[in-house]
This record gives structure tokens, sequence and C-alpha cells, in this order.
């Protein structure tokens, strides 16, 4: 837009308009702002040609994950946290593992990817789920409050084997209780 030729007014739309859509925020990541800056770091470290190439070449998780630098990471103040007692604290810096956190929210828009087993002969209509796990472990909380929901659907006692801790473990709901245990 730089180069194009807009009246004063067109220019102050697309302003306005583009501000909003790429300012950064204090609480969540932008992830057009984040695209922004990967794109700016690309044109500054190999010219406007790479952008083209990379525009016609990549997805957005392939982007994200080939042009995230550490140096990106650092700049953008990336970092993971979470609540450790009564306060909030920063517990991972690493710019691979923040990359990755964040590709890995890209890919299936951040949802995991359960399956229906299916050799469940020995199971009696029974619903054997598996989590395709990825690094990422399920919410035990959400798991524990969904399969209930699912279970009553289904009609029969309703199973999801997932990892927790780096375990194989396996959720099983009978519609009065959510059990859990692990399979090694």
């Amino acid at each position: 837009m730089r180069e194009v030729e807009l009246a004063d007014e067109e220019y102050l739309d697309f302003a306005s308009m583009h501000a909003g859509v790429v300012l950064p925020s204090k609480t969540t990541i932008n992830p057009y702002y984040v695209g922004l800056k990967i794109w700016e770091d690309l044109e500054r470290r190999f010219g406007v040609d790479k952008i083209f190439d990379v525009r016609a070449s990549e997805s957005d998780s392939s982007f994200l994950r080939n042009y995230l630098t550490k140096e990106l990471v650092e700049e953008l103040d990336l970092y993971l946290y979470q609540k450790v007692g009564n306060e909030w604290r920063v517990v991972e810096k690493d710019h691979e593992k923040i990359r990755d956190l964040l590709w890995q929210s890209r890919t299936n828009g951040g949802y995991p990817v359960i399956y229906v087993k299916t050799d469940q002969d020995q199971l009696s209509g029974e619903l054997y789920l598996w989590h395709a796990f990825e690094g990422i472990e399920l919410d035990t909380k959400y798991t524990e409050k969904t399969l209930p929901h699912v279970q009553k659907l289904w009609g029969r006692n309703v199973h999801l084997e997932t990892v927790l801790e780096g375990r194989p473990v396996l959720f099983t709901c009978d519609g009065k209780k959510v059990n859990r245990r692990f399979l090694t």
C-alpha cells in the first residue's frame, strides 16, 4: 500500500483499519501483528523477492514454523506463562518451544484431533476414542466435563485414550463418573 497512490482520506482510512488489525496486544498474541513482523523481517533480511516466494509456497502454519526466528521471539517478547500458586509466572522462554506452541495452535485450529478407534469388538458397543497426541496434553478438567455429555449422547460407556505426564492414560465415563487410569 505504500506504493499505491491514494487520496488523503483513503490513505487515512487504510492506515486506521491496518493499525487496528495489526495492533499488538498486552494480554494476548495478535497473529496478524506476529505475521507482519515476520514479513518485515523477511524483507529486511532477504529483499522483496523472498516475500513473493514465501507467499507462494507457505501455508500459515509452515510460515510460522519456518520463519519465526529466535530474534523475533525475543523482539516480540513472546513467552509461555502459567499460574503457579496465586501468581502468574513465566515458565518458558525457549524460542523453539514458543514457536512450536504457536505452530501447534494453528494446526487444526488449535483443537485436538480425536479419532474413533474402529477395532472395538470387545467393547460391546462402548465408544473408544483416541487422542492424536502431538505434544500438547488435553485439558483434563475440560475432558472430565465433556465426556459425560458424549456418554449421554452415545448411551454407553465412553473411553478416551491420551497422554498425560508423558504416559498413556485412559479416561472412562460410565454416565455417573469419569475415571482415569495410567496404562503403563
